[in-house]
This record gives C-alpha cells, sequence and structure tokens, in this order.
C-alpha cells in the first residue's frame, strides 16, 4: 500500500469524477504516442542521414533520447491509473516513475543548457570553439547532463524529500506539498539549480549571440564588395538560423515547464493547501508534453530534418511539406552547427582580412577566404583548401596575429 497520510489534499476515488480521469489519461496517452514516435523519427532521421550526425547535433540526439523515454515511461503508467481511478502500482513503481520523470526532465533542461552554450561559443569565440565543440568533448559534456541530472533525481530515493503520488493520484513527484525542513529545501535547490540558473545562463548566451551577430553585421556592411556582402551575409543567416531554432525549442520548454514550478513555489511558500488536486495534476501533464514539441519544431523549421523523413517515411509526406526551396538548399550548412565569422584589420589599414571558417559535416577541413577591398569588385572570391585542419588552424591564428 501507499503511505499517503503525510499528504494534504489527498483524494481518494469517490472525490474525483470518472469522466474527469478518463480525460486526462487518453490526453495523456496521446500526447505520449506523439512523442514516442516524433523522437524516434528524429533518431532515426539522425540514424539514416550522416550529414546530420554532426558533434553539435548529438545535443539534438541527446534530447530526442531523453524527450522519447520521458514519454515512454510516464504516460503508459499514468494512462493505467487513470483507468483505476488510482495509482495501483504501490511504492516501488511511484518510485520509478517519479524518478524517471525527474531523471528524463532535468536532462532535457541541462541539455537546451549545453545547446545554448555551444551556440554561443561557436558564434562568439569562433576559434576557441574548435577544441570545446570536438565529437569527444560533445560526449563527455552529454555524460556529465546525465550524472547531474540522476543526482537530482537519486535524492528523493535516499532521504532527501521523497516520492509521493500527487494531485489526481494517477501520477507521482517529489513531495513539494509537505512543509518539512527536507521538502522545502530540495524544492528550492532543484528548482533553482535545474530551472532556473539554467534560464539565466541561457538567455545571457542568446543576448551575447544576438549583440554578436549584430556587430559582425556591421562589419560586413563596411566591406567594399557586394559579392562579398552576400556571401558573409548568408554565413550569418545560416549561422542565426541555427541559434533561432534552438531559441524556439527552450522558449516551449520553458512554457511547458513554467506552470509546474509555480505550483511547486506556491507550495514551497506554505500555500500548499490552496492547490486543488485538479492545480497539481494539470500543469504536471503539461510539463510532460514538453517531450512531443521538439519533433514538430525540426519537422517545421530544419529543411534537412525535413527532407531526410520526407525521403525516409513516405506516409509522413501530407505532414511534412517540401518546397523547391528546400531542395535546392541541399548545400547549405543547416545541420553543421559551424560556420564562425571574424574579421578584423591589418595595421597598414589597408586591407582588410576577412575570414569565414567552416567545419562541415563530412570533412574536417577549413576554407579560408582572403578578402582584398583593393581588387575589382566584380573578381570573384578565391577559396584555398588546406591540406590539414591543424595547418589551417596555424594559419588562422597566424592570420589573426596583429
Amino acid at each position: 500500500g501507499l503511505n499517503m497520510s503525510t499528504q494534504p489534499h489527498t483524494v481518494t476515488k469517490a472525490e474525483i469524477p470518472g469522466h474527469v480521469l478518463y480525460t486526462v489519461g487518453t490526453c495523456v496517452l496521446i500526447i505520449g504516442s506523439i512523442g514516442i514516435i516524433g523522437n524516434l523519427l528524429v533518431l532515426y532521421a539522425f540514424y539514416s542521414n550522416k550529414k546530420l550526425r554532426t558533434p553539435q547535433n548529438y545535443f539534438i540526439m541527446n534530447l530526442a533520447v531523453s524527450d522519447f523515454l520521458m514519454s515512454a515511461s510516464q504516460a503508459p503508467m499514468c494512462f493505467v491509473n487513470s483507468l483505476h481511478r488510482e495509482w495501483i502500482l504501490g511504492d516501488i513503481g511511484c518510485n520509478l516513475y517519479a524518478f524517471c520523470g525527474a531523471l528524463f526532465g532535468i536532462t532535457s533542461m541541462m541539455t537546451l543548457l549545453a545547446i545554448s552554450v555551444d551556440r554561443y561559443l561557436v558564434i562568439t569565440k569562433p576559434l576557441q570553439s574548435i577544441q570545446w565543440t570536438s565529437k569527444r568533448r560533445t560526449v563527455q559534456v552529454i555524460a556529465v547532463v546525465w550524472l547531474y541530472s540522476l543526482g537530482w533525481s537519486v535524492a528523493p530515493l535516499l532521504g532527501w524529500s521523497s516520492y509521493v503520488p500527487e494531485g489526481l493520484m494517477i501520477s507521482c513527484t517529489w513531495d513539494y506539498v509537505t512543509y518539512s525542513p527536507a521538502n522545502r529545501s530540495y524544492t528550492m535547490i532543484l528548482c533553482c539549480c535545474v530551472f532556473f540558473i539554467p534560464l539565466v545562463i541561457i538567455f545571457h548566451c542568446y543576448l551575447s549571440m544576438f549583440l554578436a551577430i549584430r556587430r559582425t553585421g556591421r562589419d560586413v556592411q563596411k566591406l567594399g564588395s557586394c559579392s562579398r556582402k552576400s556571401y558573409l551575409s548568408q554565413s550569418m543567416k545560416n549561422e542565426w538560423k541555427l541559434a533561432k531554432i534552438a531559441f524556439v525549442v527552450i522558449i516551449v520548454f520553458v512554457l511547458s515547464w513554467s506552470p509546474y514550478a509555480c505550483v511547486t513555489l506556491i507550495a514551497w511558500a506554505g500555500r500548499g493547501n490552496s492547490l486543488t488536486p485538479y492545480s497539481k495534476s494539470v500543469p504536471a501533464v503539461i510539463a510532460k508534453a514538453s517531450a512531443i514539441y521538439n519533433p514538430i519544431i525540426y519537422a517545421i523549421i530544419h529543411p534537412r530534418y525535413r527532407k531526410t523523413i520526407h525521403k525516409a517515411v513516405p506516409c509522413l509526406r501530407f505532414l511534412i511539406r517540401i518546397s523547391k526551396n528546400d531542395l535546392l538548399r541541399g548545400s547549405i550548412n543547416e545541420s553543421s552547427f559551424r560556420t564562425s565569422l571574424c574579421s578584423h584589420h591589418s595595421l597598414a589599414g589597408r586591407t582588410k582580412s576577412t575570414c569565414v571558417s567552416s567545419v562541415s559535416t563530412g570533412e574536417a577541413t577549413w576554407s579560408n577566404v582572403e578578402l582584398d577591398p583593393v581588387e575589382p569588385a566584380q573578381e570573384k572570391l578565391k577559396p584555398r583548401r588546406s591540406h590539414s585542419f591543424s595547418t589551417s588552424l596555424r594559419q588562422e591564428k597566424r592570420d589573426l596575429l596583429p
């Protein structure tokens, strides 16, 4: 049996109308099914298209894994309980359900933080970001994300707070309602360390990116040649487009979890008795639904992802439209989270050298483009392909020295 005596506002079968629980259960099942299928499609797209498998896109894959596991672990259990109109899976089931919800939810939030920091480094510190965004370093960051999330998820099982049924008694979470020092400290520190502080860092990263791109835009406008302007502007547009996709994902995630965060903080402030079962369960359902939005966002915005799914899953073609524009845009680096711009003036002040560095998906080489404002405007850019990544990096550093 379940120990519910310490939980204020515990409800019984008789207090909640059956149709309410069946409706909530059905919504959870639909959301869970979309989450499972949608995130499997994202993972399949990355598996089947090598051009999408860049170190930076590993974060997107990790997000899809955590969202898939969130949907698969939460929806079926919640649906079964809603049919029985109470929690029927005992203490072990409650602990398992809440542990999975915490682990995968926190992993998603921390992965979004990692994506923001990665975008920030690529756009504002292009040269330093080369060493920070290698495949090995990306895998290490993902491992740290999972370990960090595991620490917070295990804490209630070890006695810092505890996992209990919540709201309509068809789902479990940590005990944020009972007014005790352990519960209050866990609630506040958890909210700060996995929600509010990451949010502050994310918004700082995006503000810095926006300002850096605007600065680079002004530098590009000072160049003489139209062909150069359009080339560099296109590079910036590609970079900013990727940042915008990530920003949409983050905003949607934050909007999903904010109601739940508010409910837990109301209880933390000692107003837990004013919360009804509905006001605790509905925000929980909205929060868990965050797992379905990312595949939808990528299907709508990301051209290469859209093309991959369109090609691989013919039955979804009526949902995922491909425009002629998307087909023409195959060579643009939407999938490679790496197009960096850096411009500087030489000491003589007569030439401006602007380097456009791009580590593409399929190769680890840079192409350096030397721009000289003195040459005729109609002359084309002269790309110089370096022999290896290391030699081009050394050349790049030499170029950047005053």
